[in-house]
């Protein structure tokens, strides 16, 4: 993992270069599954001069380290990461422990608390250990802001200020909303947007990458970058991904995530129950195969080929990519049994006492149901099952001994009642 690079001075404009076959192959990768490129034809062109002079391209992403755990949904920009990685150029994985203290109002309808250093410190120990699944760790240069934001000073954050002017800070949608609610606006929030542009600038980046919600974030960088006498940044925002329900933005709070540190049968389990339509769009932000790869899985499954084998080979790919082979293999061997009917391997063990115990009761201490009404509900459904039985008496009292528990498809507990 490189800490250091040396940032030559940016490259003037030149002559419009033609676009190699490499040149265009690399744009159609670095276009799959964004939302937006901007701009592309400039963007097309530093990759022309980059294959001409050798010069590797200078490819940025910020991240506040707001939280310690990453899910899938926040692997899509990673993603993106690694094909530009792969594709030869330098990835920078910022790490915003300056940004952080004042707090990214992207999306907000409240002033957001800025983190302390203690927090911003603790979530970043296992920031870029959970990126690294995603990332080449040892070609990526790991940079944090405060390198250059902590000698800015008092001085040099004013004269930063003065080149932004609050019009046009106040064009960003959240600030506007929230003006015109009479919601407050913190003087801080405004410096958001500014370091994070003049991250840019530190870095000479010749692309960042960030959410659709980061959009006017990036522009500022490639605005300011102008004032400071370089080429502009160009820009590209990724879609945030769909959770389970294939509708709502994967969020843990909507329980409806897959995230990248869940045991290999878990997140086997959760990739094979998205809808075959949504698996296309997970093949397009998550996956690693290629364009050709994909058009041939849309062929098959068009000709008559069963949508599940297609996400057999997905699930596969993204559970060795955060664990192994072995557990890839291991997961589809256990989704196949429980499909059957079968019991996973991996059942966690309950000790209970108070025998007997009502089946509401049990499902509930068990930790497989919230309450008992609930309990009740999934056996009103026939979704409640002891060793592969399944119960419909809601009034049944559990005898002591050893039992296996099933709530739903994917909900087991071996519980030991005395």
């Amino acid at each position: 993992m490189n800490t250091k690079s040396s940032v030559a001075p940016a490259v003037a404009p030149s002559a419009a270069l033609p676009l190699s076959d490499a040149v265009r192959e690399a744009l159609a990768i670095t276009k799959r599954g964004v939302d937006e490129l901007l701009i592309e034809h400039e963007f097309a062109q530093k990759l022309a001069r980059s294959e001409q002079s050798g010069q590797p391209l200078r490819i940025k992403l910020g991240l506040d380290p707001t939280a310690p755990d990453l899910h899938l949904g926040h692997t899509v920009v990673l993603n993106k990461m690694r094909q530009l990685q792969d594709l030869g150029h330098t990835v920078i994985f910022l790490i915003g422990d300056f940004t952080s203290m004042i707090g990214d109002p992207s999306g907000r309808n409240i002033t957001r608390p800025p983190l302390s250093k203690e927090q911003i410190e603790a979530n970043a120990m296992t920031y870029f250990a959970q990126a690294s699944l995603v990332l080449d760790a040892a070609k990526t240069e790991i940079r944090y802001n405060s390198e250059w934001s902590d000698p800015l000073g008092a001085r040099g954050m004013i004269q930063l200020a003065s080149r932004y002017t609050v019009a046009r800070m106040m064009e960003r949608d959240d600030f506007t909303k929230r003006f015109k609610e009479g919601i407050p606006i913190s003087v801080h929030e405004f410096l958001y947007p500014l370091m994070q542009g003049y991250d840019s600038v530190a870095l000479h980046a010749d692309l960042e990458l960030g959410g659709t919600d980061q959009k006017f974030n990036l522009l500022v960088g490639r605005e300011l970058q102008k004032d400071y006498g370089q080429e502009p940044q160009c820009i590209l925002t990724m879609p945030l991904l769909e959770g389970l329900d294939g509708v709502e933005k994967m969020s843990k709070s909507k329980n409806n995530y897959i995230g990248i540190t869940e045991p290999a049968n878990t997140m086997f389990g959760k990739l094979m129950s998205i809808s075959d339509v949504m698996m296309w769009r997970y093949y397009e932000l998550l996956s690693f195969c290629s364009l050709e790869q994909l058009a041939r899985y849309k062929a098959e499954v068009a000709g008559g080929a069963n949508p599940r084998d297609i996400k057999v080979a997905l699930a596969k790919e993204i559970v060795t990519r955060f664990h192994s082979v072995q557990a890839a293999d291991g997961a589809l061997d256990d989704f196949v049994n429980r499909s059957k009917g079968g019991i996973p391997d991996d059942v966690p063990a309950v000790a209970l006492s108070g025998g007997p115990l009502a089946i509401g009761h049990l499902l509930k201490q068990a930790g497989l149901c919230a309450s008992t009404s609930e309990a009740l509900r999934m056996v009103d459904q026939g979704g409640v099952r002891i060793d592969g039985v399944v119960i419909s008496d809601k009034g049944l009292k559990v005898e002591a001994g050893t039992f296996v528990l099933q709530v739903g498809k994917r909900k087991f507990a071996r519980v030991t009642l005395a």
